[in-house]
């Protein structure tokens, strides 16, 4: 990232050319159901997903698939990152730690979210932590998952007659996604069902994929992991003996300890920004809505005013009417000249 300042997240960058496994995350909110669209996409329970709000993931985790096509995925599950719920400090480590599964970078991010919950807020914040971290290049990469899809089976409604009346907040998510969207039934039993969606994801990452280039999304983070990765495969393919492996395992290890620290000392300190950003602007938003209801109370209040007087002046000239038709009835008839 190049250092603490949120100003300084566009050295995120595009890696090489990608080595054939298409790494996807999946991040939201907690209970939107990201564990149960992992383990629809891997077509099997291997992330662990109960149907309630609270938090089941409690560390970030990878898993991999190989698709009926030969495609290879690595998928990865977060604990709620971004969540407002969430500590900051957990939070920082979980994404280092996010980062180091995807070694390779990123090919997909999938943005979930729930059809059963109103698109509040938090989850607007949410996002918007998740750009200012990895920069607006991120939305290159993004795909919007909605699940509840049984939800609107049941209602006979389609995805697009969901979002008609949707908030303009999700409204403008899709359209900086270029409307990459898929709805997801996670408690389908129809393999027909599931296996149409799992296309439409994958034919929304074909396009991601396609429109970068074939590269990955990454960073410094994801370089320092993957030469440790690197340093990895040279001790163990350079015919050391086994002390010496040992003693280069143990430096490595050492090493790796402190680039950790280090790496989320940098993405703490990027978040407690962001963090203080939001804050600031949320309450400037906060202070400019009040005093907008304020103004509107005040102008209410003259303009009842206002009306209260003329409706005086209104009754008086009725009475003063009232009062000169009587005089001109009780007095003495006019004479005709």
């Amino acid at each position: 990232m190049g250092g603490s300042g949120v100003d300084e997240v566009d050295d995120w960058e595009l890696t090489g050319p990608t080595t054939g496994v298409t790494t996807l995350v999946l991040v939201g909110r907690t209970g939107n159901g990201k564990s149960a669209t992992g383990n629809s996409i891997l077509g099997r329970k291997a992330f662990k997903s109960r149907s309630r709000s609270g938090a089941v993931t409690q560390t970030s985790e990878l898993q991999h698939v190989e698709m009926n096509d030969g495609r290879q995925l690595n998928v990865i599950d977060t604990p709620g990152l971004f969540d407002p719920t969430v500590n900051p400090d957990f939070l920082g480590k979980e994404i280092v730690k996010c980062i180091d599964l995807a070694k390779d970078g990123l090919h997909g991010v999938l943005f979930v979210l729930s059809v059963r919950n109103r698109f509040t807020a938090e989850e607007a914040a949410a996002l918007e932590s998740l750009q200012m971290l990895f920069g607006e290049k991120i939305l290159n990469f993004m795909v919007v998952i909605f699940t509840g899809g049984d939800e609107l089976e049941e209602n006979l409604e389609t995805l697009e007659d969901y979002l008609h009346e949707s908030p303009l907040e999700l409204q403008e998510l899709l359209r900086q996604c270029n409307h990459r969207k898929v709805l997801f039934n996670n408690k389908t039993t129809s393999e027909t069902t599931m296996a149409r969606q799992i296309t439409e994801l994958l034919k929304q990452i074909d396009i991601v994929v396609a429109q970068n280039g074939g590269h990955p999304y990454s960073n410094e983070l994801f370089h320092e992991a993957q030469e440790r990765l690197n340093r990895q495969k040279d001790i163990d393919s350079g015919g050391y003996s086994k002390e010496e492996i040992q003693f280069l395992q143990k430096q490595m290890e050492n090493a790796y300890a402190e680039q950790l620290k280090q790496l989320t000392e940098m993405v703490e300190e990027k978040l407690r920004i962001t963090t203080e950003r939001l804050e600031q602007r949320l309450s400037s938003e906060q202070s400019a809505r009040e005093n907008a209801e304020k103004r509107a109370q005040i102008e209410q209040e003259e303009s009842g005013e206002k009306i209260r007087m003329l409706q005086e002046k209104l009754q008086k000239a009725e009475e003063e009417t009232e009062n000169l038709k009587k005089q001109m009835g009780g007095g003495s008839k006019c004479v005709i000249l």
